[in-house]
């Protein structure tokens, strides 16, 4: 009896496997469908390096273009929480001081804005020959996850509605949908100009210099299997 048990039970077990092994003998169509976008970067990192220099045979101090730095950002209308340290050229200022009169401090800084204009204002406040450097860091879009979403839902029905006419086109009807894979996430970043503001050419008169504002563009592909009825 018991034999006869374990013997239903692998016939079973292999009827089972045959089946789960079936072919899909389903009539389908696999297409793609794609969405993009272009925007503009609403949030950018902008690093700014200020450093002592001597006028004649005064020294600028870094609290004194620090201090600038603060007023320029407070009159641009730029939370005071969007700056921040990154940096130090020397973390013992003092001693080195005393070494060396001639030693020349700076400090690197971090700024968040969401418009570039205020920025070029800002370095207008700014003492030009305290200026070492300024570039951008990086950039994004506040709103970008949701627009992932919307331009995915687009290529999805993208993919849709080119399955559909594709069909119809043979005298056949769209059935449901099979499979659904992601393409992934193709966002290309600008590329910006990064500006340089060297101590030695650095002139009070000169305008802020402009920067190349361009827009990150976002393109997404859905691959999608559908049923043909």
């Amino acid at each position: 009896m018991k034999k006869l048990i374990a013997i239903a039970f692998v016939a079973f077990l292999g009827l089972s496997s045959a089946m789960a092994q079936q072919a899909d003998l389903r009539r389908k169509i696999n297409v793609s469908g794609s969405a993009e976008t272009e925007v503009t970067p609403d949030i950018i990192y902008i690093s700014i390096s200020l450093k002592e220099y001597l006028n004649g045979k005064k020294k600028v101090e870094i609290t004194e273009l620090e201090k600038q730095l603060y007023a320029a950002v407070q009159k641009a209308g730029i939370a005071k929480e969007n700056l921040t340290i990154s940096n130090l050229s020397s973390w013992n200022y003092a001693t080195e001081k005393k070494k060396n009169p001639d030693f020349l401090a700076s400090k690197q800084y971090r700024l968040k804005v969401s418009d570039l204009n205020k920025f070029n204002a800002l370095l207008e406040g700014i003492d030009a020959k305290g200026i070492a450097s300024t570039n951008i860091e990086s950039y994004d879009y506040s709103k970008i996850e949701g627009l992932k979403k919307e331009l995915k839902i687009k290529a999805l029905m993208a993919a849709k509605e080119k399955a559909t006419y594709m069909v119809e086109a043979l005298g056949d009807k769209l059935g449901s949908v099979i499979e659904i894979q992601d393409g992934g996430d193709n966002i290309i970043q600008p590329v910006y100009r990064n500006y340089m503001m060297k101590t030695e050419m650095a002139d009070d008169s000169a305008p802020a210099p402009e920067i190349d504002f361009k827009k990150i563009k976002l393109n997404f592909t859905v691959n999608a299997i559908f049923e043909i009825k």
